[in-house]
């Protein structure tokens, strides 16, 4: 689900076929930060527009996954990222697309969720995989990203973009509870909890315990990915927390993760551990797991200062950069900064931020994904990597625009409501 350097081989073929870069993936000033952030109609948004638009771009009227990095004048052709659809940024566009009055779109992209969760090609229904093929869904169960290799005159496929990472599974779940909710669809309702048994396998006791990343590689080489990240297990605290009822004691094992992964002295959460699942990881701050914390429903006020240390560490071209070498705007943390700022009641913080990422706005409406042409992560795309190759490059990108069209319309997706003054008065 992030932008990367990313190496890929035809799939059945041992040897690397190349090195390519693709993207993976008080009650006064509150009353005045709501009138900051009032939800007008949905066409006053422009990041509800450009989402809706690119939903009626897809022939037919049925279930649709939309690209998460369309193709853009200027931008390089990557066949193996030109058409991949990733899942996060899909469950975040169908939840904007809900925060946006736009049911109709919302549901297109949740058929495909719900077909996707239905059966997977390896036989275990409730499996989401990290990509899948943009456009209308013709085929069931619907494929998982891959291409044709020209050059190899063979199909290949990225072992990252047919993995199932524990954070986009949550992801899917929280999109599927938000349309639920919505239309009172019980088959909304039916696909999260697919999604929600096949996610309770990565449930793990060692260390502080929690769920570790999923898993990854071709299907008859997959491998379980060890570690621990803070973000993937405040998604999926988030993710069981809606569900209730009998799925809430795996909330508060994912949540005591979350909770161990908080260091008060610093005022900020670790990233996650290292690949034991239980060695906390100290050397490198992601933005996203000190930001998305403070969306949980009960998140503790104490957990407030991880924002300040956010925008003291990760400051950059007048937003947040992902990691805190600073070296260039990262839009969709900069889009989640401000509807963190909104919860917190900072509405000028808030207006700035969005006002930065919405700076990013690329000819077809959509945000693009850094300011400069590349920005660094610190963190490796997964298990052969050997540096931290991680990368996101200046693209035009659904997810952020995504975040976007929830900050301006100040909806929290892990609660799938507005934010309101109970938020503030935490």
């Amino acid at each position: 689900m992030r932008l990367s350097i990313r190496t890929l081989r035809v799939r059945g073929d041992s040897r690397a076929t190349r090195v390519f870069r693709s993207i993976v993936t008080g009650v006064v000033p509150f009353l005045g930060l709501c009138a900051a952030f009032a939800a007008p109609a949905a066409a006053d948004e422009p990041e509800c527009a450009a989402i809706a638009r690119a939903v009626a771009t897809v022939p037919g009227s049925g279930p649709a996954f939309l690209a998460s990095y369309p193709p853009a004048e200027g931008v390089a052709a990557e066949p193996a990222l030109d058409g991949a659809a990733f899942t996060y940024d899909n469950a975040l566009a169908a939840i904007a697309l809900i925060a946006c009055g736009r049911e109709t779109e919302a549901r297109r992209i949740g058929d495909a969720l719900v077909a996707a969760s239905a059966a997977d090609r390896a036989g275990t229904a409730g499996r989401i995989r990290n990509a899948y093929r943009a456009g209308p869904i013709r085929e069931y169960p619907p494929p998982p990203m891959g291409w044709w290799n020209r050059d190899r005159n063979a199909w290949a496929e990225d072992p990252y973009q047919v993995g199932s990472a524990t954070g986009n599974l949550a992801w899917a779940g929280l999109a599927l509870l938000t349309l639920a909710d919505a239309t009172r669809d019980p088959r909304y309702r039916d696909g999260a909890e697919r999604i929600g048994r096949y996610t309770a396998g990565f449930a793990d006791d060692l260390g502080a315990g929690g769920f570790i990343g999923g898993v990854q590689g071709f299907d008859a080489e997959a491998r379980p990915l060890t570690w621990k990240s803070t973000e993937h297990n405040t998604d999926v605290a988030a993710f069981f927390a809606r569900l209730g009822g009998d799925w809430t004691p795996l909330a508060a094992h994912a949540r005591r993760f979350v909770d161990a992964m908080w260091r008060p002295r610093d005022e900020r959460f670790l990233i996650g551990t290292a690949p034991d699942g239980a060695t906390p990881a100290e050397g490198v701050s992601g933005l996203d797991s000190q930001l998305w914390p403070q969306l949980l429903a009960d998140a503790p006020r104490a957990w407030r200062a991880a924002f300040d240390t956010a925008l003291a560490n990760h400051a950059a071209q007048g937003g947040l950069d992902f990691n805190d070498d600073r070296d260039g705007l990262w839009t969709e943390g900069t889009a989640q900064g401000a509807l963190v700022a909104q919860r917190l009641g900072r509405a000028d913080e808030a207006r700035r931020l969005l006002g930065a990422a919405r700076a990013q706005a690329g000819p077809g409406g959509y945000l693009l994904a850094t300011r400069n042409p590349s920005i660094t992560t610190g963190l490796a795309i997964g298990p052969e990597s050997t540096t931290d190759d991680f990368r996101y490059y200046r693209r035009p990108h659904l997810g952020a625009t995504a975040w976007a069209a929830l900050a301006a319309r100040g909806f929290n997706p892990f609660t799938g409501a507005r934010l309101d003054a109970r938020d503030e008065s935490r």
